[in-house]
């Protein structure tokens, strides 16, 4: 009762009493009024640089992997003057095949954990599988939210499975997957966001990519709030993630636009910024050279 006592004291302390309605109108202001400031050939710049270039297939092997990989090892002698991108994100079994292969500097190498994409499983499985991808070269380790936990108001579950999962990233970043499809209402994004904040999350996501609804401008408009109030009362700056149908360039210049009204310039870098993606780049990287290119 204690913990749960704290935590609720914990969301005492930020308004969660939010309109799903007033989220729509101040997004469908942000995209009518300031989208188009963005529109142009530095941003696509800038956001080639932020992409978690990512394979989740039941497909991948190690061979393909290695040849995902690769990709990002030729655009660097391709492309010597565009950004790389930020991440590659891979199952946890080919985390080492990553890390061997990656040859460009500063590129991170990401594995979604935890049983990732419906995190149903035992948690002593889900440390484990994030302990395992750490040592095999994961720089950084997407999980996914407890939503069942959390649906059910068991908060205490949702923060101390997070917490055990950053305990076993060690010093590596943690990015926690809210999947905010399945959470419906501003109120529960903006309690969860801050739940995965306050549990150890570094980073927040919007979705897996796996489900429907993915990732929408309300959602990351919520979610960047959320972060907002995080660092104005602790002075810790989390990074902000949407991934799942992120489909065009408008798509990815309007996150960063919400990004950019509501969190402003410091949140502005490949950092803390990221898009989960790979159809994206090939659709950035064609804007950026003024014609269709099929490189990834």
């Amino acid at each position: 009762m204690a913990e749960i006592s704290k935590i609720e004291q914990v969301l005492s302390k930020y308004d969660l009493e939010i309109s799903d309605e007033a989220v729509k109108e101040a997004v469908k202001q942000i995209i009518a009024e300031k989208v188009h400031e963005n529109d142009t050939p530095e941003v696509k710049k800038f956001l080639m640089g932020s992409v978690e270039l990512t394979t989740l297939k039941t497909t991948d092997s190690e061979t393909s992997v290695m040849a995902f990989t690769e990709k990002v090892n030729q655009f660097e002698e391709a492309y010597p003057t565009l950004p790389h991108v930020a991440t590659i994100c891979v199952y946890p079994k080919f985390a080492k095949v990553v890390s061997e292969t990656l040859e460009v500097e500063g590129v991170e190498v990401a594995c979604v954990s935890g049983s990732f994409p419906s995190s149903q499983s035992l948690i002593e499985v889900k440390t484990v599988e994030t302990s395992l991808a750490v040592k095999d070269g994961a720089t950084e380790i997407d999980i996914v939210m407890n939503v069942g936990a959390f649906l059910e108001g068991d908060y205490e579950t949702v923060v101390d499975e997070i917490q055990q999962q950053k305990e076993a990233c060690g010093e590596k970043d943690m990015k926690v997957i809210l999947e905010t499809g399945c959470l419906k209402t501003a109120k529960n994004i903006k309690t969860a966001s801050i739940l995965s904040m306050y549990a150890g999350g570094d980073y927040i996501k919007t979705s897996t990519g796996k489900l429907e609804p993915a990732a929408t401008p309300e959602a990351a408009y919520v979610m960047c709030q959320a972060i907002k109030e995080y660092y104005e009362q602790t002075g810790i700056q989390i990074g902000f993630k949407p991934a799942g149908g992120l489909n065009s360039v408008m798509d990815a210049l309007i996150y960063y636009t919400i990004v950019k009204e509501v969190l402003g310039d410091k949140w502005l870098t490949n950092k803390w910024f990221r898009m989960g993606t790979s159809r994206l780049a090939n659709l950035l990287l064609s804007e950026v050279v003024g014609e269709e290119v099929k490189f990834f």
